[in-house]
C-alpha cells in the first residue's frame, strides 16, 4: 500500500510495510505519508463524521488519492497478524482465516485475556488496598505496637539489610529511592525500627529540603524521622548541603533520618540507595502464615487462584490486601469467587488511580504515554513514545482550546517512565519489509493492563473521547502498518465497551471513506472486535454486504474473507449475494484493471476473500461449499473460479520459492484420503477449461513448475496432481504444450522438470 508518511520523519523501521510484491507498482516509491485527514478535530460527532468520511490527507488532492492504491487482502492479512497486539492472541489458533504455514494455523483468537476484563462493565466489587489513593502523609508519632506488627511480616535481604542498617548508623540520614508501592515506606521504618530509634516521627512530604534539619527540637524526644516520598520540584531539588545540616542537628539528638523519594525526584549531589524489594511471593508468604497456622498457610499458598495472582506483576501493597483477603476466605468469611477476582480488581483500581486528579496525580504527558502503551503494547518504545506526544498535543487542546499545544523535547527517562506504568522493556524483532529488524519494545507487566486502561477511559473518563478520536484517525493515516493496526485492535477494544459509540464515531466514519487505508483500518477493527467476542458483527457485515453503500459493502467482504472461516456457508453465501448484485449493476469480475471505480475494487475484493477462505482453518467446508454452487450462475462461477486461482498463487511464507499451499494441502488430502483430494482436482480442471480462468489459472502451474525446479517436493506433489487435471484431450493438450513450450526465469531455457512433469501427463 503506498501510504505516505510526513515529510519531517523518514520511515520508521519499527513499523514495517507490506510485502512490494503484493504492492502496486506506484506504491514501491517509498514517498512520504501525508499528514492525517482535514477535519480531525473536533468531538467526532455526526457531521463530522461525515465531513471526515471524504476528506483527504492534507497536502492530498487529487494526487494523494491516487497514491492511496489498495493492498491486497493475503498482504492485509499479513500485517494484521504481525502487528496485533498480544493481548489478542494473534497467530495461536485459526479463528482468523488462518493460513496454513508450514503446517501451522496462523490467525486470531480471542478470549483468552478478554473474556474477565472486558466482558460487559467493568466489575463493580472493590477492596481496600493499603497506600491507594491515600493523602499525603501527615506529621505524627508512629506508635510502637504498629512498628511491632510490621515486623512480623516484613522480609528482606538480609544482608542488603545490614548494609543499608550500617549506613544509616554511620551518615544518620539515608535516601532510599524507588518506585511507589514497592515496600519502601516500610523498608524505611524497619531501618529505623532495628536501630531502636524509638519513638519514630513522621514528616510531611512536602516539607522543604532547607528545613530538614529544623525537623526536630531540643523538646522532640523522637530518635528517628521518617519522610516518604519527599516532595522536590526543579526550583526545590534535595541537595547535599540540607544533609549535612540535618546530619549535625542529627548526631547533637543521637537521632536518624530515613528519606524516601521517588524515580522522578530532583537531586543535586544527594546520595541514594535504591531499594531492592522482596519478591511478591515472599511477602505473601510472610502475610499469610501471621494470620493462619503453617499447614493452612500452605494450603492457600497451593490455590490455583494464588499461583495466578503472583504470576501477574502486583505491587506490594496489592499482595498484603490479596493476603488479608486469604485470611478471610480461610475463616470462611469471603467465597471462593473473591480470590479469584482479586487480581483482575487490584489491576482496575491501579488504572483508574492513574487517571484521578488529585495532589499526587501523573502529569498529562504521562497520562498519555499510558493511553500509548496501551494501544503499543509489546511495540517499538520509541514509536509508542512519539504518538503519545501527539495525543498528549490532543488532550492539551481539549483541556484548554485557546492555548498552544506544548511538547518538551526531553522530558522524563525511559526507565523511570516505564516504572510508573508497570511496564517493561526488552529488545525483540520486529517484521518489516526488509525482514526481521530488531527492537527496542515496551509491555505494560501485567498484558490485561491494556484492554483495562482502554476501557476505563472510553467509559470512565468521556471527556477524553475527542482527543482519543482525532489520535485514532491520525493513526488510521500514518504510513506504517503496524500504527495502523494498533488504531484498529484500540477501536476493537473500545467496540467491545460500547460498540454503538464506536460504530458512530469512528469505525463508520473509516468505513464510508474514498480512501483505501481508512476502510482497511475499518476492517481490522470489526474483525478484531469479533474475535475478542464484541457481539453482533457478523449481522453489521451481512448488512453491509447487501447494502446500497458501496464503500461499506468493500469493508463487509474484505472482513468475511478474515472472519468467515468460523461460519463459513453463511460468509459465503454473503460473498455470492454481493456478486450477484455486482454483476447485476453490469459489472464483473473481469472488468478492465484501467477502471477505478469501486465495483471493480469489490471485484477483486470478492475473489481474495474467497481465497482467504479457502486457506483457513476451514478449508474442507470451503471447499466442499465452492463445489456445491460452482454451476448455479456465471456470476457464482467466475467467484469460485477467481477465488480458486487466487489461493493458488499463495506460498508457504509469502516466500517466493515457498510450497504452494493449495498443492500441499493436495499432497496431504490424498495421504490422508480426505475429499479435497478430488476438490482441488475438479476446481483446477474448470479454472483451466474457463476462458475466463485459462491464462491466470497457467501463469499459476508455470509458478509451481519453477518453484518445483528448485524444490523436490513440489515437483513430488505437482507430479501427484497433474494426471488428475487430465479429464479430457483439450486438457492434456493445453498442459503438454504449457510444458512443452515454458521458458525458465529471465528467459532462460525451460528448466528439465517440465520434461519430467510432461511424462506423468495420461494421453486422453
Amino acid at each position: 500500500m503506498s501510504d505516505q508518511e510526513e515529510p519531517e520523519k523518514p520511515r520508521a523501521a519499527s513499523g514495517g510495510t507490506s510485502d512490494p510484491k503484493d504492492q502496486n507498482p506506484r506504491d514501491q516509491k517509498g514517498a512520504k505519508d501525508q499528514k492525517g485527514a482535514k477535519g480531525a478535530k473536533g468531538s467526532g460527532d455526526a457531521k463530522q463524521g461525515d465531513q471526515a468520511a471524504d476528506d483527504t490527507p492534507q497536502g492530498g488532492g487529487d494526487d494523494a488519492e491516487e497514491r492511496d492504491q489498495p493492498q491486497t487482502a493475503w498482504a492485509a492479512r499479513r500485517d494484521l497478524i504481525d502487528h496485533s497486539p498480544r493481548s489478542m492472541n494473534v497467530g495461536d489458533r485459526s479463528r482468523f482465516g488462518g493460513g496454513l504455514v508450514g503446517h501451522d494455523q496462523h490467525g486470531v483468537s480471542g478470549g483468552r485475556v478478554t473474556g474477565d476484563v472486558i466482558m460487559g462493565s467493568k466489575t463493580e466489587i472493590h477492596y481496600a488496598i493499603p497506600g491507594l489513593s491515600a493523602p499525603a502523609s501527615a506529621s505524627g508519632e508512629v506508635p510502637r505496637i504498629v512498628l511491632e506488627r510490621l515486623a512480623e511480616t516484613f522480609v528482606a535481604d538480609e544482608e542488603y539489610m545490614a548494609g543499608l542498617l550500617e549506613r544509616l548508623r554511620a551518615d544518620r540520614v539515608l535516601v532510599l529511592s524507588g518506585a511507589r508501592f514497592t515496600g519502601r515506606h516500610t523498608a524505611a521504618l524497619m531501618l529505623l525500627h532495628r536501630l531502636d530509634a524509638d519513638p519514630v516521627r513522621t514528616l510531611m512530604r512536602d516539607t522543604s529540603p532547607a528545613s530538614l534539619a529544623d525537623g526536630s527540637s531540643a523538646e522532640d524526644k523522637a530518635r528517628g524521622y521518617l519522610v516518604s516520598d519527599l516532595a522536590t520540584r526543579r526550583d526545590r531539588p534535595l541537595c547535599e548541603p540540607h544533609l549535612l545540616a540535618a546530619k549535625e542537628r542529627l548526631v547533637e539528638q543521637d537521632a536518624y533520618l530515613v528519606i524516601t523519594v521517588g524515580p522522578t525526584a530532583v537531586l543535586e549531589d544527594v546520595p541514594k540507595v535504591e531499594w531492592r524489594p522482596p519478591s511478591a511471593a515472599e511477602v505473601l508468604g510472610a502475610h499469610v502464615r501471621t494470620r493462619t497456622d503453617e499447614a493452612t498457610a500452605a494450603k492457600l499458598l497451593d490455590l490455583p487462584d494464588v499461583v495466578a495472582f503472583l504470576e501477574h506483576d502486583h505491587q506490594l501493597r496489592e499482595v498484603a490486601a490479596f493476603a488479608a483477603q486469604l485470611g478471610r476466605y480461610a475463616a470462611g468469611e469471603v467465597a471462593a469467587d473473591a480470590i479469584a477476582q482479586f487480581s483482575l480488581i487490584s489491576l482496575e483500581s491501579q488504572v483508574q488511580e492513574w487517571f484521578e486528579e488529585d495532589e499526587r496525580a501523573i502529569h498529562l504527558r504521562d497520562k498519555a504515554f499510558l493511553v500509548a502503551l496501551a494501544a503499543f503494547d509489546g511495540g517499538p518504545y520509541a514509536l509508542t513514545a512519539e504518538l503519545s506526544d501527539l495525543l498528549y498535543r490532543f488532550l492539551q487542546e481539549t483541556e484548554n482550546p485557546t492555548r498552544v499545544p506544548e511538547v518538551p523535547v526531553f522530558g522524563t527517562h525511559i526507565g523511570k517512565r516505564l516504572q510508573l506504568a508497570r511496564a517493561t522493556r526488552y529488545e525483540e524483532d520486529e517484521h518489516t519489509e526488509w525482514g526481521p529488524v530488531a527492537q527496542q519494545k515496551a509491555r505494560f507487566l501485567d498484558e490485561r493492563a491494556s484492554l483495562v486502561l482502554l476501557r476505563e477511559l472510553w467509559t470512565g473518563h468521556p471527556s477524553a473521547r475527542p482527543a482519543l478520536i482525532n489520535w485514532l484517525r491520525r493513526l488510521a493515516d500514518d504510513g506504517r502498518p503496524l500504527v495502523r493496526t494498533r488504531a484498529a485492535s484500540t477501536v476493537a477494544i473500545l467496540a467491545r465497551t460500547d460498540l454503538p459509540s464506536a460504530m458512530a464515531l469512528v469505525i463508520e466514519v473509516w468505513a464510508t471513506s474514498k480512501l483505501f487505508r481508512h476502510r482497511l483500518v475499518a476492517v481490522n477493527s470489526l474483525t478484531l472486535a469479533h474475535l475478542i467476542d464484541t457481539p453482533n458483527i457478523p449481522r453489521i457485515l451481512d448488512d453491509w454486504c447487501e447494502g446500497d453503500d458501496e464503500r461499506r459493502r468493500w469493508v463487509g467482504v474484505r472482513s468475511y474473507g478474515l472472519i468467515g472461516s468460523e461460519r463459513p456457508e453463511q460468509a459465503l453465501a454473503a460473498l455470492r449475494k454481493a456478486v450477484r448484485r455486482l454483476y447485476d449493476n453490469d459489472q464483473d469480475l473481469y472488468a478492465d484493471d484501467d477502471r477505478k471505480d469501486l465495483d471493480h475494487e469489490i471485484g477483486r475484493e470478492l475473489a481474495e476473500a474467497v481465497g482467504l477462505l479457502l486457506l483457513s482453518s476451514a478449508e474442507e467446508r470451503v471447499l466442499s461449499e465452492l463445489r456445491q454452487h460452482l454451476d448455479d450462475d456465471r456470476a457464482v462461477r467466475d467467484l469460485t473460479l477467481a477465488g480458486f486461482v487466487n489461493a493458488c498463487g499463495r506460498t508457504e511464507g509469502d516466500e517466493r520459492y515457498g510450497m504452494p499451499l493449495v498443492l500441499d494441502w493436495y499432497a496431504r488430502a490424498v495421504a490422508a484420503g480426505s475429499a479435497s483430494s478430488y476438490g482441488i482436482p475438479h476446481l483446477w480442471r474448470a479454472a483451466l477449461a474457463d476462458l475466463r480462468t485459462t491464462r491466470p489459472a497457467l501463469d499459476v502451474l508455470k509458478a509451481w513448475v519453477l518453484i518445483a525446479d528448485r524444490a523436490t517436493a513440489t515437483e513430488w506433489a505437482l507430479a501427484a496432481l497433474l494426471p488428475a487435471l487430465v479429464a479430457t484431450p483439450e486438457d492434456h493438450q493445453r498442459l503438454s504444450h504449457l510444458l512443452r513450450t515454458m521458458s525458465g526465469e529471465d528467459g532462460k531455457p525451460p528448466p528439465l522438470v517440465a520434461a519430467r512433469l510432461l511424462t506423468t501427463l495420461p494421453i486422453r
